[in-house]
């Protein structure tokens, strides 16, 4: 009615917050210029020294009626697989970690991604026949999961990106589940990971049992973690252990509880694959996701410096690095595993492999800075500049190797910063093994 007063109901407070958040994020997702819809419409031909790649895709989605699009991001009753073939540019015209999306329709392969051709598989041989044509002469297969907020043709030309960029010589599969590809869509995105758990978990069970796979390696980003970690515990409980093929999993700017991982891995059991996780402190992605989440902290948001998380993950085997200092185009700080050139190429030389992380990989001064990180006050400013490599890694091997690298850097720095490191390696025995919760409004809880 006219004239009538309303009572004025203000929302809660930390709703509120919440809602301003995830309109800050939308706003910088929207900053960003949207690729034309329909890129997975095959081109006629590629372009001179242009490279193809192709990807197998597994997904939970339901099929789109548009032909450019293939799926859609609703929850569909069976798993299909597709064959992609994707142009990545030559290397003249992009840059490494930065996928090109087409300005318009149809793409130009010169300087732009494009679909060669997308098919779908309709029976086990030829999904058999994808393999044997693209195997890897190692037998080794890489499994990747994307996150929170992802469309299938997003999903799949930063796949491609990232099988290109970094080189590896492992088969590129991906699982890609329904996810809307909205920021609001934050529940809808997480249901639809429990939703697809047991898809994942016959991925991966197929590919362990077939005998030319002889490693397998998973990737996953975001909240496709969470799928993850929920595939291989469900794995581990079923059938009392994960098979040993599935020896390397890495995890990239995991949108995961730190509580909820603690206890995951020990669903898991002593016999679990390696794990390698990706961090990065300045995430606003993930800072937003813990408010969402009762302000617990998450995984790929933890502070390495913080001597109770380096002795629990050096202590249950689990290599971190921090990627904090390193600054890419992702005004979010959440897919910096994909679009550092640095990381990309950890990834294909090393990681994919499993391989440990070396001083000759990062630099002497990155392995020394961070396994110094905690004393840094103390050994001054020679560790100081060490610190200041844009990739820090806490390495379960560290302390083994620490006397040596130590030697390498300086006889006399040496000396002092064993000195210290064994004083906290001392310290570290009277600490507690969990990080206790923060509550809202706790000023002394980081």
């Amino acid at each position: 009615m006219l004239g009538r007063r309303l009572p004025l109901i203000w929302p809660d407070a930390r709703r509120l917050r919440i809602r301003l958040g995830m309109v800050l994020v939308a706003g910088s997702l929207a900053a960003c210029a949207s690729p034309p819809e329909g890129v997975l419409t095959p081109v006629a031909q590629s372009a001179p020294d242009a490279t193809a790649v192709s990807i197998m895709v597994a997904t939970t989605r339901a099929p789109s009626e548009n032909p450019g699009l293939l799926y859609s991001g609703e929850r569909g009753t069976t798993i299909d697989f597709n064959e992609l073939v994707v142009s990545i540019p030559p290397e003249d015209n992009r840059k490494v970690g930065e996928v090109q999306w087409p300005k318009k329709l149809p793409p130009d392969p010169s300087r732009e991604f494009a679909t060669l051709s997308a098919s779908q598989f309709t029976s086990v041989s030829e999904v058999e026949a994808w393999y044997r044509q693209n195997r890897s002469p190692t037998g080794r297969l890489l499994i990747f999961v994307h996150g929170f907020n992802t469309r299938y043709e997003s999903a799949v030309y930063r796949f491609a990106q990232i099988a290109h960029d970094s080189n590896t010589d492992a088969t590129p599969v991906m699982f890609t589940w329904p996810s809307r590809g909205s920021v609001f869509d934050y529940g809808y995105d997480k249901e639809s990971t429990n939703y697809s758990r047991s898809a994942l978990e016959a991925l991966l069970a197929g590919a362990a049992a077939a005998p030319e796979i002889k490693d397998i390696t998973i990737l996953a980003h975001s909240m496709g973690t969470w799928l993850t970690m929920e595939s291989l515990r469900q794995m581990a409980i079923r059938n009392d252990g994960i098979p040993g093929k599935i020896g390397n999993v890495i995890l990239a700017s995991p949108d995961l509880d730190v509580d909820v991982f603690r206890q995951q891995l020990a669903d898991m059991g002593p016999e679990r694959p390696q794990f390698t996780v990706f961090v990065s402190k300045d995430d606003r992605a993930l800072t937003l996701s813990r408010r969402i989440s009762g302000n617990v902290d998450r995984l790929g948001q933890i502070d390495i410096s913080d001597p109770i998380y380096r002795e629990e993950f050096e202590r249950g085997g689990i290599t971190i690095l921090d990627l904090s200092a390193l600054q890419v185009g992702d005004r979010l700080n959440h897919s910096k595993f994909a679009e550092s050139p640095e990381v990309v190429k950890l990834l294909g030389q090393r990681l994919i492999d499993g391989q440990a992380v070396t001083d000759q990989d990062l630099g002497l001064g990155t392995e020394l800075g961070a396994t110094a990180l905690s004393v840094s006050n103390t050994v001054g400013s020679a560790a100081g500049m060490a610190i200041s490599a844009p990739i820090s890694i806490v390495d379960p091997k560290a302390r083994d190797t620490f006397g040596a690298q130590s030697r390498r850097f300086g006889r006399g720095l040496g000396e002092t910063i064993d000195g210290v490191a064994t004083g906290l390696t001392l310290g570290l025995s009277d600490r507690p093994a969990t990080r206790r919760r923060c509550e809202p409004g706790d000023a002394n809880c980081r």
